[in-house]
């Protein structure tokens, strides 16, 4: 099976460790992986704050980059539902104001080949055990985008629990969000900064080794926070729990 990975900027930029990881995960199970190099952001940052004109533009790209592609993975719930939710939609506004048939037909044609990382696993690829080792004491945090808008239920938690010596222990309040939500963090500071200082307290009350997200968003806020107050506990992404085993393991 041939797969094009979706690094995502947010990846590329500052985790292009989780890009390797996914890649790493959907090889050792036998999926042949490319990156195509046209790829970029999938707009979700403008189209978030208001701009959606200067969004459609990267709707084609993307649309562009990935066509041909039966799957389309990334490591990110959040960019998963820019596509499948936001794409429709830009499409649709466009034909309404009498342009962006192009557009619409793009976004038509990518939306049903793009999974996100644990969907495709348990989904497509029908496995929970990837051959993985990790043996550490894991609370998981479901990203908004994740559990609202894929519904990604137990797909994410059927993996950690099949990692082997990975004890799974239960986040309070896992269902509230961390505070991040993108721009929101930057417009509203405050009060992002005190939802997330909710979510590490109940990170830090389970005594986890490491606190694991599927969408290195989150984790970019919940890891800050917990670097800042030199915390003991890490923020991991789902994928590089995956990718740790015996032979090669995560450290």
């Amino acid at each position: 099976m041939r797969v094009a990975l979706f690094a995502t900027c947010v990846n590329d930029a500052l985790y292009p460790s989780t890009a390797i990881a996914t890649v790493k995960v959907l090889e050792r199970l036998g999926v042949e992986v490319d990156f195509p190099a046209a790829q970029t952001c999938c707009g979700q940052p403008q189209y978030n704050t208001g701009y959606r004109r200067a969004t459609e533009p990267l709707v084609l790209r993307t649309a562009r980059a990935f066509e041909g592609y039966d799957h389309v993975v990334t490591p990110s719930g959040s960019c998963v539902a820019m596509v499948r939710d936001n794409y429709p939609r830009i499409g649709a506004k466009a034909v309404a104001e009498g342009r962006g048939r192009e557009l619409a037909g793009a976004a038509a044609s990518l939306v049903p080949h793009v999974y996100e990382l644990t969907e495709f696993l348990v989904d497509v690829l029908g496995v929970t055990d990837v051959g993985a080792c990790f043996p550490h004491t894991v609370t998981y945090h479901p990203s908004c985008h994740g559990l609202r808008m894929l519904g990604l239920g137990d797909r994410p938690r059927r993996l950690l629990e099949a990692v082997r010596g990975l004890e799974l222990v239960e986040l309070p309040g896992a269902e509230e969000c961390c505070g991040f939500g993108g721009t929101f963090a930057v417009k509203n500071a405050d009060v992002s900064e005190a939802m997330g200082e909710d979510k590490i307290r109940n990170a830090m009350s389970t005594g986890a080794d490491v606190l694991c997200g599927a969408d290195n968003s989150c984790l970019m806020h919940i890891g800050g926070m917990l670097r800042r107050q030199d915390a003991p506990q890490r923020a991991l992404h789902l994928a590089e729990i995956l990718a740790s085993t015996e032979e090669e393991p995560l450290r």
